[in-house]
This record gives C-alpha cells, structure tokens and sequence, in this order.
C-alpha cells in the first residue's frame, strides 16, 4: 500500500478519501513540520500533500528515492521546485479554480473594510474612545463609482472585476491578454502598469510570484499612486516591497493598505507596518470557507490518488512527466 504523508490536518473529505486507498501519516500540530522531520516522513513516502508553508525543494527530493507524487494544498506552488520534481519525473499537483469566488469575495472585504476603516473604528470601540457622534468622525473613501486598478487579469482578478460592477467602479486591468471577452462584458480597460497605479483609487493585486513580480509594487510604484490610494494585497507578501509600503503609509504618499499576505508569514511583531492605523493585515485567510478549504482537500486528494495510479492528475503544472 502506497504510503501518503500530510504535513497538516486538512478537512475530513480528502483526508478520507486517501484513506480508503492508501497508509495515510499527518503531521498533526498547528506549525508546519521542522524541517528534520519533513525529510524524514518525505524519505519514506510515495506521496507528499504539501502546504505553501512547506519547502519541497532539491535536497528533499534527493533523499526521497520512493517520493513519486507531490500534491501542494494550494492553487500556487512556489514552495515547490517544480524543475527539481519535473527532473525526477514526479508530477506536482495543485488547485486552481476552487478557491476563485472565495477569495474574490475577500479581497472585495479588504477593500470595503479599509474604504471605510472598518478595524480602525473596531479598536477605537474597544479602546473607549467613542465620546459622541460627530461630523469628521472616521472619515474613509467611497467605493462606489470609483476606479478599482486589479493587478493581474486572471480567475480571481476577473471575479474581483464582476464584484465591482455592482458598485459601479470603473475597472481597469493589467495582464490578462487572453481576457478579451470577458472584459469587454465587464467593461473594463486594459493599461499598463503606470496607468493603473496613478489613475486607481483602488488597487487589488492578483498575480503570482515570480522573480519578474517580486517587489514589483516597490517605492516608484507606490509614488506613482494617488494620495488616497488603498492598495489590497491577497497574491503573495513578497510582491510588495513591505519596507516601502511601510514608508508611504506613514507619510501619507497612500491612504491606506489591506493585507492578506506578507513577507514573512507570520508577519514578525515588531514589524513597524503593525505600528499603522492605516495597514489592516489578516492572518493569510482569503480562502477560509468551510466548503472551499473542503473543496481544495478533495482536489488535493484526487491529485494524489491519480498520480500514484500513474493516472493524469486534475491539475498538474508539469503534466509533461504525467504517464512516464
């Protein structure tokens, strides 16, 4: 019987179904495995379900002589190196699609709840300070009929996109080159970067990592954007330059950030962005709905379960080892 190691607990459905065919062995604290025994558990697997938290890099796979299939628990991959794997003709699964509406639906409450400064009005409850109501009482920005930049034109850039159809937002885009239809439907505009960041009152980030977008919202960038600018960030910590971010926020060059992610998750405490009334952070949560982190250990599951027959995965990044 293959044996599938899980380097966390994840939701009962795709727990279950390796189960049914499978040795299943899950790493069951709340932090990720030491790195010790991730080598340890990966050298006597056929399998590996991986999170974005875990490093699947060369020197794993080297002393993993049984390892034949990697299935990440996550849409993006970058924890992996799929050149490595793609090398050693182990397909490397992943989830895309699944988590789309979810995680729209989020940056779309990121982007509401800095507009209206949402967690700086929570604290200024709790902290007592709420004397009266009064005219210039936490003054935020309206969302409706403004311009919302979204950084990246793919599934969860375009669900962005409908949500603010709603609102009445003008929508401009950059990358999506196969996006034609759809943004012609949704009646959004494609610029480059430099028209987005300086005619955006919102900017939503939705691309992957990658060395060509690491720091890409960097210090220029974030000069180049209005003064009452908010910039939401669910796509990864790494494509902003945080100690930038951190120096536009406080001399008010930018009026606010929403964080899904930073760099380095967790964000450090004594990170000077956690200083800012005017940077809300959340714990990398875009996706938490029961039925979609389900949805993704099924997808997760399946992967797994077809790989190790020899089967093509749902999805694969490198489905050119996929059969060999």
């Amino acid at each position: 019987m293959d044996r599938v190691f899980i380097t966390r607990q994840i939701p009962p459905t795709g727990l279950e179904m390796l189960r049914e065919a499978c040795e299943v062995v899950v790493w069951e604290d709340e932090l990720p495995p030491p790195r010790d025994v991730l080598m340890k558990e990966a050298a006597q697997s056929d399998g590996l379900i991986s999170l974005l938290t875990d490093k699947i890099d060369a020197a794993l796979m080297e002393q993993s002589p049984k390892l034949r299939v990697i299935s990440n628990y996550a849409v993006g991959y970058d924890n992996i190196d799929v050149a490595a794997a793609t090398a050693r003709g182990i397909p490397v699964g992943n989830t895309p699609g699944v988590l789309t509406e979810t995680c729209a639906d989020h940056a779309f409450a990121l982007m509401l709840a800095a507009a209206t400064r949402i967690g700086e009005a929570e604290r200024y409850v709790h902290a007592g300070k709420w004397q009266t109501w009064h005219p210039m009482l936490m003054l935020g920005q309206d969302v409706h009929n403004a311009t919302l930049g979204i950084v990246g034109f793919g599934r969860i850039g375009q669900a962005v996109a409908r949500r603010a159809t709603g609102f009445g937002m003008r929508i401009l885009y950059t990358g999506g080159s196969r996006a034609g239809d759809i943004a012609a439907e949704l009646g959004a505009e494609q610029v480059d970067l430099e028209t987005l960041l300086r005619e955006s009152d919102f900017i939503s980030l939705h691309i992957p990592l990658k060395p060509e977008t690491t720091n890409l919202i960097n210090a220029d960038a974030l000069r180049t954007m209005k003064k009452n600018a908010v910039l939401i960030n669910t796509a990864r910590g790494k494509v902003v330059d945080s100690a930038a971010l951190y120096a536009a926020l406080k001399a008010g060059d930018i009026a606010y950030a929403a964080l899904d992610v930073t760099e380095p998750e967790p964000i450090k405490m004594d990170d000077p962005l956690l200083t800012l009334d005017n940077c809300l952070i959340v714990p990398h949560i875009a996706s938490a709905s029961f039925a979609t982190r389900d949805r993704i250990g099924q997808i997760a599951a399946a992967n797994m379960l077809a790989g190790l027959k020899g089967e093509p995965m749902l999805h694969c990044v490198n489905p050119e080892v996929q059969g060999k």
